[in-house]
């Protein structure tokens, strides 16, 4: 594993040594036991799109890791003024040990890989976001023991989110049912090898998608950049893509509850069922240090 771009670039052996990797993580860091494995390392984070948890985590990871992080701004960089990504890529890579990218295009994160020569993460595209979801399998895990004859539902726009649960579910071997409504549907080529390669559906039915899941999940309906949408989306999710009781009670009665927030409550998910299930969002969200530090780790130690 060179670069982390997307799931599907990765074999199931590989996410779960990254996952037993974060485990270890975790449990060292729980007994303040330090690991600098990356001692002497420097991580250049590129943020396009601004986030709490992705830079946070970030930070703190590299730093727990013995190693740095400099948060580069869009603004701050020639990229933002039109330099090529390409040539962005290969200077940076003689000045920095990996790249965190969090921006639009898909296209500028694998541009970055093909031409530098140095790691690649993905923190965040219009098409994926593959930290957070591995970040979700950690948390199922956690919580569920294992991931065989599980059922993973996901509710509200076919966005990133949707398109690396999806992938990250199959791989795992769960069954994945979405709940999306016309023309919010994830990436249908996707959706297409979702279905030729493990249990999954797509459907309006949000009842239907849900019944018997053991992880409920969801997103906000307007995601960044999608601002100007906001009202046109409201009308179309409003009162129907919503994790409440009526969803709850088709799905299995022990199921959890995850969010990758931040969350609109009473949009996306009722404030009695957010609350309720806190302790799980909230740990998934902690998940997100462990997990993109097992990343780090991968890619970056000597």
């Amino acid at each position: 594993m060179k670069h982390f771009l997307k799931l599907q670039d990765l074999t199931q052996k590989e996410i779960l040594e990254l996952l037993n990797m974060a485990d270890q993580l975790k449990f060292e860091r729980k007994n303040k036991m330090p690991h600098p494995l990356l001692a002497g390392k420097t991580l250049g984070m590129i943020f396009q799109k601004s986030s709490t948890r992705t830079r946070v985590s970030f930070e703190v990871g590299m730093h727990e890791l013995g190693g740095k992080a400099l948060f580069l701004s869009s603004n701050d960089l020639q990229i933002g003024r039109g330099e090529p990504i390409e040539d962005t890529a290969r200077v940076l890579s003689r000045y920095l040990d990996g790249i965190m990218i969090r921006t639009y295009a898909q296209a500028e994160v694998e541009a970055l890989a093909e031409y530098g020569s140095i790691p690649i993460i993905n923190g965040l595209t219009d098409y994926c976001h593959p930290c957070q979801v591995l970040a979700d399998l950690m948390t199922i895990r956690e919580y569920k023991h294992s991931f065989a004859g599980r059922k993973l539902c996901y509710i509200g726009d076919g966005n990133n989110m949707t398109n690396s649960l999806i992938v990250g579910g199959i791989k795992m071997g769960m069954e994945v049912s979405v709940a999306c409504p016309e023309g919010y549907t994830p990436d249908a080529e996707i959706c297409k090898w979702a279905a030729e390669n493990g249990k999954f559906t797509c459907t309006p039915d949000v009842l239907e998608a849900a019944k018997d899941a053991d992880v409920l999940y969801t997103d906000v309906w307007a995601s960044m950049g999608q601002e100007s949408e906001a009202a046109q989306r409201r009308k179309v999710f409003e009162g129907i893509y919503q994790i409440n009781d009526n969803v709850m009670a088709v799905a299995k009665p022990d199921a959890m509850v995850m969010h990758c927030l931040p969350a609109h409550r009473e949009e996306e998910i009722t404030a009695k069922v957010f609350e309720e299930h806190a302790d799980e969002i909230f740990e998934e969200a902690e998940n997100r240090l462990h997990a993109q530090k097992a990343i780090l780790v991968k890619l970056m130690q000597d």
